[in-house]
């Protein structure tokens, strides 16, 4: 198929393509005498599991080690091991995003607890040094 059949079935711009053509993960490509690429219906597989996989947070040199130039000699033990620390990787993410989420909170929570008698650079100020934060920029004097 051409560039441009591959582009409509798979919602990715021909430069998408050619870009993962010329990083070396789309293997599957061979020209015609003209000089016009052609693809096999592989194509199709190669780019939706790059396109899944970099959704997932795979980065582009981790698909290239990764993908096998035949779709059909995968190393079993090399996936699953790459899918493993994906998944490990993306737990420690979510451990610091909740964390992060947690201490926002807790300043949120001690923002709008702000007494009715106290201006809103006062109470900023209070909260920033109950978070060991500091003094915000523009109160400190030169």
């Amino acid at each position: 198929m051409k560039i441009g059949e591959l582009a409509d079935i798979t919602d990715l711009a021909p430069s998408r393509i050619r870009f993962y053509e010329r990083i070396g993960l789309l293997k599957t490509v061979s020209r015609k005498a003209n000089g016009y690429r052609t693809y096999p219906p592989e194509a199709v597989t190669v780019l939706k599991l790059i396109t899944t996989a970099q959704q997932a947070g795979f980065s582009l040199d981790e698909l290239r080690t990764l993908l096998p130039a035949d779709l059909g000699a995968w190393d079993h033990g090399s996936l699953l091991d790459a899918l493993q620390q994906k998944i490990r990787d993306i737990e420690e993410i979510q451990a610091r995003l909740t964390q992060s989420k947690a201490q926002l909170q807790a300043v949120l929570a001690e923002l709008e607890s702000k007494p009715e008698d106290m201006d809103c650079a006062s109470n900023a100020k209070r909260v920033l040094s109950q978070f060991g934060l500091g003094t915000p920029t523009a109160e400190k004097s030169s």
